[in-house]
């Protein structure tokens, strides 16, 4: 074996100061995407947040700037400025230029803390451009200014604070070295994160101001995390009132709150030191087990479970829950930088203890609503078992038992699923013309007749009877379910691709109902695909241009100084209008097409509004209509 290349001590590179996370982003943010670049400004406010937890801080302020510089303002107590006495500098330049540091190490500082791991404003300025901090403190104003993460002066005291006026103003501008592509950031992505941190972080103020399109936004919720359960549940119908338990279990601050509706879904989210752990931990699954064991203990109590009836399963406990449950630990432990699951062993037995004393107590002094909970565990329970029964028609169990594939299935030659592509169309007349003008190697089509069924409003073994329904389930071979599994899944790309007219944009509804309420995983993990058919056709000399939307037909036009009726204009009102040779160049040819991955950025956010467009309510449906009926385009009437 031949070594090219010497391994020496000179070899050995050091990253010195900042440098390492301008080298490896991904340590420390999560990646230089767009999700990674919200993160920059979730750090910086988490720290003012960690001074809200403190009791300090009561204001919290988060400006977009016309160059998409932000600021973060609080009227904490302000990062200390005078000499660190190891560092010999200012603690302000220690705690922005140096990883692992800050006040949340020694306990002194902070009881509780979201950034514990003392790398997130330090990484934050690493990746900007330009970041400067100004600290009102001690009846002065300081400020330093630092560029790719390096100080341009020393900290210097530049005026007088208003009289007992402290607090921390962070402004900074991210990289565009690192963060590539014309990334920017999201009003909406981030206004959903700072309403949970408000939720959490009951009594606090946070004011959101956009000013490159002038949106503002302030949230303040005096009813914490039971406002936040209201708020998910605003277009559902209820069981119950909230029940909310809050307990202190050494030096540990419990929160949960719980409620009930007629929906089929459940909705349950949880924090960690005002973080979202989007992936759970050991605090949901305490709550979750305190919830399944308290019923099933109260339901054979009062005689609503027989001796002969199986106990409750989990599933059939968490359906219809709305639940939060939010925890404040002096050490909490995280999977990773990014913090999307809590590890605490501890918190399991915390929280199922919490919950467990609060809900049964619930249920004992409310049996009207305890009956209503254990009648909807009852019918849950039943549909689940029709469900596993529906299920084994639908599911291949094995190789050798498996279901053949569905007829109108047009499978691909590639067994390789890394490499495979699905197309879900509408109609027979597009799956025609996808059948002809697809690559036959890679690509599969699976032609839907009509629309499938509304999956917000039935149960699974009611979806699992849908003929369109299950020809999905059967050919992308994860199962559904308790059975769902990306093991399973045969093309490593499952295309939406409908029509770009009212029927089409239902379907394409419908469908991602379906996908966010039972297979989830598949957007989670970047599987799901909507395709961009274009609009237009347009016809001019021995050219063909095809614009995907009205102003790329009107920028085209103007590039080609021509008027419509100068040219050959073709409108698409569906796939079907196309040929398959215009359907594989436009839509269906990876070197030319558009495809849209679908991502879920705030799953409570993406569930309210699935629950509100595709639920029982009529109301919020019909305000959401009369709200934004302005903004339609290309209505096909």
């Amino acid at each position: 074996m031949v070594v090219n290349g010497s391994y020496e001590a000179k070899d050995i590179q050091v990253l010195e100061g900042l440098e390492a996370v301008r080298r490896r982003p991904g340590m420390y943010v999560g990646g230089t995407d767009l999700k990674a670049l919200h993160h920059l400004v979730y750090e910086v406010v988490d720290n003012s947040i960690d001074e809200a937890l403190a009791g300090t801080c009561t204001r919290i302020e988060i400006i977009i700037h016309p160059d998409s510089s932000v600021s973060v303002v609080d009227n904490g107590r302000g990062i200390p400025v005078d000499i660190h006495p190891e560092k010999n500098k200012s603690a302000v330049e220690v705690v922005m230029t140096t990883l692992h540091a800050g006040g949340k190490f020694g306990g002194g500082g902070y009881k509780v803390s979201g950034g514990l791991h003392g790398v997130g404003v330090s990484a934050v300025n690493a990746l900007s451009e330009w970041c400067e901090v100004r600290v009102k403190r001690g009846g002065q104003v300081y400020f330093q200014r630092y560029e790719r993460g390096y100080p341009q002066e020393a900290v210097k005291s530049i005026g007088k604070a208003k009289d007992g006026e402290t607090g921390t103003t962070t402004t900074f501008k991210f990289d565009p070295m690192i963060f590539l592509n014309n990334l920017d950031y999201r009003f909406d992505t981030l206004s959903q994160r700072f309403r949970e941190m408000a939720f959490v972080t009951r009594g606090t103020t946070i004011y959101f101001l956009d000013q490159r399109t002038n949106r503002e936004l302030t949230f303040y919720f005096e009813g914490g995390i039971t406002s936040f359960v209201r708020y998910l549940n605003r277009n559902r119908n209820l069981l119950h009132s909230v029940v909310f338990v809050e307990k202190e279990i050494e030096g540990i601050g419990i929160e949960a709150a719980v409620q009930y509706t007629d929906a089929y879904t459940e909705s349950v989210y949880s924090f960690a030191n005002t973080i979202n752990t989007i992936d759970g931990g050991t605090h949901l699954t305490g709550m979750r087990a305190a919830l399944t064991r308290v019923i099933n203990d109260y339901a054979r109590k009062a005689g609503l479970l027989k001796d002969a009836d199986p106990n409750f399963s989990g599933d059939d406990t968490r359906e219809g829950l709305t639940a939060i449950v939010s925890i404040k630990h002096p050490d909490p432990q995280f999977e990773s930088q990014t913090k999307v699951k809590l590890m605490n062993p501890e918190m399991q037995t915390y929280v199922q203890q919490v919950v467990g004393e609060g809900f049964v107590t619930f249920l004992e002094e409310n049996p009207q609503a305890a009956k209503s909970i254990v009648q909807k565990c009852l019918t849950s329970a039943r549909a689940r078992d029709a469900a596993r029964k529906a299920r084994d028609l639908v599911i291949r169990k094995s190789a050798l038992e498996s279901l053949t594939l569905p007829g109108k299935l047009a499978d691909c030659s590639e067994r390789d699923s890394t490499k495979t592509e699905l197309y879900i169309v509408e109609g027979d007349s597009a799956g025609g013309s996808a059948k002809q003008g697809r690559d036959r190697h890679f690509q599969a089509i699976l032609p839907l007749r009509g629309k499938i069924l509304n999956t917000e409003r039935a149960r699974l073994d009611k979806i699992l009877g849908n003929n369109e329904v299950r020809a999905l389930i059967s050919a992308l071979g994860t199962g559904i379910g308790d059975n769902f599994g990306l093991e399973g899944l045969r093309y490593g790309r499952v295309v939406i691709m409908t029509d770009a007219d009212v029927d089409g944009s239902h379907i394409r509804t419908l469908l991602l109902t379906f996908f966010f309420r039972y297979m989830q995983e598949l957007i989670d993990e970047g599987h799901l695909y909507i395709a961009q058919p274009p609009l237009y056709r347009i016809a001019h000399k021995n050219q063909v241009h095809y614009p995907y939307t009205e102003a790329d037909k009107d920028k085209l036009l103007k590039e080609l100084g021509l008027s419509q009726d100068k040219v050959n204009l073709q409108r698409y009102k569906g796939l079907g209008e196309m040929n398959p040779q215009q359907l594989w160049e436009t839509t269906m040819n990876p070197a030319n097409r558009t495809l849209l991955l679908v991502t879920i950025e705030d799953a409570a956010e993406a569930d309210r509004t699935f629950d509100m467009l595709m639920g029982d309510a009529v109301d919020p449906r019909r305000r959401f209509i009369q709200t934004h009926a302005r903004s339609v385009r290309n209505l096909d009437v």
